[in-house]
């Protein structure tokens, strides 16, 4: 999971330097009849320096140390409750959402930009695929790259469909108590359990709602309905340990799955003449903003939570 948002943060960075950068030199948000050079080099060259520098740069970061293997597969289908899972797709949505507009932007016709620009996701997170595949620690993984695709046909479908996202992946954070109990796996430190504790995230579904109205209708724009999903008391991935790295004896914790039900903000929605504000506002709305919630989780209970994040 942290490898897979390394990139997408990589990708937001390079999507929001783009649109500040030319917005200038280009009138960004404008789009052009017919495929501008200058645009379309800038984004073909900037999109493989970055598939490049990220896939050296993991490569160095995180796999330098481990021995290698035969290319090789493996199934983590049932690690973490399939929260690592949501993580791909969540990914592969969003690096497709953004490219889609930047290639718009460059002049591509609609089609070639939704096929293509939707597809960078799946693309760009194939190659740490391939990294894990010949890794003697882990292993390419068929859920991983099932997930990834289905990410890319998310947003291209909804394209095809509507012109438009009407229901958007997202996600949130809070600190959970279980990091301490293996601060090497999930984290020592409020940036890394935010990558690696998976008790902390929630994976969100967020319709628009007037979006599936008439356009003619009263309701605001910008609200959204939203279902999420995690899960509690891992500190394993398949299964809890008895005893941490340490030999000291671990509690004897319940894992178990969490189902929500929430209002949302769809930022795109908000209506602003600043273009560098809508560039923010698109970049940040995978996101879910914090609302009054109601959880039900596989432990029988039924909580609400007047603010969840």
């Amino acid at each position: 999971m942290f490898k897979r948002l390394l990139v997408l943060f990589l990708v937001v960075c390079f999507w929001q330097q783009n649109a500040s950068a030319q917005e200038t030199q280009f009138h960004w948000k404008t789009y052009s009849d017919s495929i501008s050079k200058p645009r379309a080099w800038g984004l073909g060259g900037g999109s493989a320096a970055l598939w490049v520098g990220s896939v050296v740069g993991l490569n160095e970061l995180w796999y330098a140390n481990e021995p290698r293997s035969k290319f090789k597969t493996f199934d983590d289908s049932r690690e973490w409750f399939q929260m690592d899972k949501a993580g791909h797709f969540l990914t592969s949505y969003a690096i497709g959402y953004y490219y889609i507009d930047l290639m718009r932007w460059a002049g591509f016709n609609r089609k070639t930009s939704i096929w293509v620009g939707g597809f960078m996701g799946s693309f760009y997170l194939a190659g740490i695929e391939i990294l894990d595949g010949l890794s003697a620690a882990w292993g390419f993984s068929l859920s991983d790259f099932t997930v990834n695709t289905a990410g890319s046909f998310a947003v291209i479908l909804q394209e095809l469909a509507w012109n438009e996202q009407r229901i958007t992946p997202k996600i949130s954070y809070h600190p959970t108590r279980y990091a301490k109990y293996r601060p090497n796996l999930l984290g020592d430190s409020f940036a890394t359990q935010m990558l690696k504790d998976y008790n902390g995230q929630t994976f969100w579904l967020s319709a628009n709602i007037h979006s599936f109205l008439k356009d003619e209708s009263k309701f605001p724009r910008w609200i959204n309905f939203a279902v999420g999903f995690g899960a509690g008391g891992m500190i394993g991935g398949m299964e809890n340990p008895d005893f941490d790295n340490d030999g000291n004896e671990l509690p004897n914790l319940i894992r178990h799955r969490q189902f929500y039900i929430s209002l949302d903000v769809d930022l795109t929605k908000i209506r602003t003449n600043k273009k560098w504000l809508r560039t923010i506002f698109k970049a940040v709305n995978i996101i879910k903003l914090p609302f009054p919630t109601v959880e039900f989780n596989t432990l029988g209970k039924t909580k609400f939570h007047p603010v969840y994040f």
